[in-house]
């Protein structure tokens, strides 16, 4: 997948593209000394000027044959416009995403009846445990095995509520960077780039869908609810070769993972807020992003406007990252939030799994380690979103998540951790993640303050105290049996 963000991709990535550039460099070249020539009426021509305008204005004729030359190259992607099209007005080509992503899933093997037996009662069992580590009801209505297929068509109709928010707003930031006459005369060809615009985009997201299918494990891998509400669904092959060098049991693989999906599940199903709070954050962060147009006439700055319909002048003026949104304080701080948000939900899913685990599976500690790993490595799913709405999951802020709710659970038990999901007003923010122990106080009502230096090397010596205190109140409690006996029958 490209690594280049909002849907502009390399020319090397596209044969067909390529093919063009080798064999029209010299009509590339031709437009540009055209472009030297006088301007109508004898005028000298533009120099410097963004996109044909000059600083004393623009020149109309030179931006309707460049709008003319700029369809005439997007003509071969008239089947997928058309798609685009019949979607209504979406900013993204989302038919071709999904054709794109499945053409990188290729082949792969059905779900066999064992497998969809095995996935259906791991999610069973897992449930049961989990009755007794949190006060959130089983959210899991019904269970799946699913193939990389499966798992594209029924989280595609998802995406459109992550990805429109940024894509409209990234297609507005070129109309409003026009002066207001551009506009009006290229007003008919806006409907053209738009959809261009929304079949890159499309395309970008294709390839990150379809690196996701084959490697995602679960229907909430990367802590959102992307499938249907109230389905549990693991992906049997990918979870088959995530087991394969681990040197553990695959039905310990398939149970930690079923438990981390159903855990999620009951989250995402009895925190109602939960789903509509994660996408108003990302809308959030789409209102926030910012095109410097004065970058984009630095960079342009004695190109002639025609040189533009040249596919290989257009690319080294988005390798020059022009376009790229820039980053605001409106914008980090949205995203600041979506990521906290991120973490909490993945930090309560490892406390849960674990409390549930902890006697059941001895490699349940060893697996979570080795997801937060993969996590950090960067996998499929942080290029993805990286790439499009520029979010990146940090490890490090859901280990400290994941010790936030420990402690609340070791000084308040699991119900007072449960209820912070009572109203989105009563989660941390990233500052308390930063001072967990001030939360754990507010939440709890005790006296933290002493756990801020080391809060897990705190929580064991609080563990092994209370260890201690039972084991002296049992021999105690022998002692004065062995004082109520009658003489000369003690220790008989």
């Amino acid at each position: 997948m490209s690594d280049s963000p909002f849907g502009f991709s390399h020319s090397d990535d596209d044969p067909d593209r390529r093919k063009k550039n080798e064999g029209g460099e010299g009509g590339g070249q031709g437009g540009s000394s055209g472009g030297q020539g006088s301007g109508p009426g004898g005028q000298p021509p533009n120099e410097g000027g963004q996109f044909g305008f000059s600083s004393g204005g623009f020149d109309p004729a030179a931006l309707g044959k460049m709008l003319s030359q700029f369809g005439q190259m997007l003509s071969g992607m008239g089947s997928s416009m058309g798609q685009q099209g019949q979607q209504g007005q979406s900013p993204v080509n989302y038919q071709l995403a999904k054709n794109i992503a499945r053409q990188h899933i290729g082949s792969f093997s059905p779900v066999s009846e064992s497998q969809r037996t095995a996935v259906n009662d791991a999610i069973h069992l897992v449930d049961v445990w989990i009755d007794g580590v949190t006060t959130l009801p089983s959210g899991a209505t019904r269970t799946a095995a699913w193939t990389p297929n499966d798992w594209l068509e029924n989280t595609i109709g998802t995406w459109p509520q992550l990805c429109d928010p940024v894509a409209e707003q990234m297609s507005g930031m070129w109309i409003k960077g026009l002066p207001e006459e551009a506009r009006e005369i290229a007003g008919p060809m806006m409907g053209i780039v738009r959809q261009m615009g929304g079949a890159a985009f499309g395309s970008q997201l294709g390839q990150g869908l379809g690196h996701l299918a084959k490697e995602l494990l679960t229907s909430t891998d990367i802590g959102l609810p992307l499938g249907p509400a109230g389905t549990a669904a693991l992906l049997p092959e990918a979870i088959s070769k995530f087991a394969e060098g681990l040197d553990l049991p695959h039905r310990e693989v398939l149970v930690f993972l079923a438990a981390r999906e159903a855990a999620h599940q009951r989250l995402f199903s009895h925190v109602p807020w939960l789903r509509s709070r994660i996408l108003a954050a990302v809308e959030e962060y789409a209102r926030g992003i910012h095109i410097d147009f004065s970058s984009i006439e630095e960079a342009a700055r004695g190109m002639d406007p025609m040189a533009l319909a040249n596919p290989a002048e257009l690319e080294k003026l988005l390798q020059q990252g022009a376009f790229e949104p820039q980053n605001t304080p409106e914008q980090k701080a949205a995203l600041e939030r979506l990521e906290t948000m991120l973490a909490l939900i993945e930090g309560w899913v490892e406390c849960v799994v674990s409390q549930a685990l902890a006697d059941r599976i001895p490699s349940a500690s060893a697996l979570t380690e080795n997801l937060r790993r993969r996590r950090a490595s960067g996998g499929p799913a942080e290029q993805t979103f990286a790439n499009l709405i520029g979010l990146e999951l940090r490890p490090r802020r859901i280990r400290e998540a994941t010790q936030m709710w420990s402690q609340i659970v070791a000084f308040g038990g699991v119900e007072q951790r449960d209820k912070v999901w009572a109203h989105p007003d009563l989660l941390p923010d990233s500052s308390d993640l930063d001072n967990p122990a001030a939360f754990v106080d507010r939440v709890v009502g005790g006296d933290t303050s002493a756990f801020e230096d080391d809060p897990i090397a705190q929580l064991r010596r609080t563990e092994e105290q209370e260890r201690s205190a039972a084991e002296r109140g049992a021999e105690e409690s022998e002692k004065g049996d062995d004082d109520e006996r009658p003489e000369g029958t003690a220790g008989s």
